[in-house]
């Protein structure tokens, strides 16, 4: 069976690392979650001394974000790939809201973006991957054989991830993900850089109403549909 490259972009919150996650192990294929990457550098930056309350020292980035390596490592307790930066694992430090609120500034900038697509083009020079994130159908692989562009509601993806930072123990208003949540899609849309939109290709997926179930079984038809030509 051929091996292909899968895009997976959409809105945050709206289940795309999930799924991309389930679906990876269940052909086989390498996960990478773009999304955290850009969460780990906004990290590094505020652990750094980059964010003076939520302005960045642009020139400051600029000179560290040679030095900021990020890679994936299975874990053998969920066995799903955590993040880790520079040799470290930050994979519940970069899902918190702290991180959340100030990562969309970080992943609109075009160095920043430049130095993660080169990362993500390097990870996944043989195919047999599956990755998401905002630019890959359009930006980091626009040959891929298959594209999906994933979204919902506001309210739903808000409401996703207020439960998510609950079953972590973590802290979160409704309201104040909600605000998070519409304010990264304008962010995500209207940036200069690789703007979040639906490659002319891909597939569109409205999970608003749908179960991680539903979900896996229409995946697995267009992965099928693809490697089976």
């Amino acid at each position: 069976m051929k091996k292909i490259t899968i895009a997976i972009d959409g809105f945050s919150s709206c289940g795309k690392s999930t799924m991309a996650k389930d679906l990876a192990r269940e052909v086989g294929y390498i996960y990478i979650d773009s999304g955290a990457m850009y969460r780990a550098v906004t990290l590094y930056s505020i652990e750094n001394g980059i964010f003076d309350g939520d302005v960045i020292d642009t020139e400051k980035l600029k000179k560290a974000i040679k030095d900021i390596q990020i890679s994936f490592r299975p874990n053998p307790e969920t066995g799903r790939p955590d993040t880790y930066l520079n040799g470290v694992n930050v994979e519940n430090k970069i899902r918190t809201m702290g991180v959340s609120s100030k990562v969309s500034p970080i992943s609109a900038l075009d160095f920043v973006r430049e130095a993660m697509v080169a990362q993500q083009q390097a990870m996944g020079k043989e195919k047999g991957i599956v990755m998401d994130g905002r630019d890959i159908g359009t930006t980091v692989f626009p040959d891929a054989e298959l594209k999906i562009f994933v979204t919902a509601t506001p309210e739903i993806r808000a409401q996703r991830r207020f439960d998510e930072l609950k079953a972590k123990g973590q802290e979160g208003s409704f309201e104040e993900i909600l605000e998070n949540v519409k304010q990264r899609d304008y962010i995500d849309q209207h940036r200069e850089v690789s703007p979040l939109r639906k490659a002319d290709d891909a597939l569109l997926l409205d999970n608003s109403n749908l179960s991680i179930e539903q979900q896996k079984e229409w995946l697995s038809e267009q992965f099928g549909k693809i490697v089976n030509k």
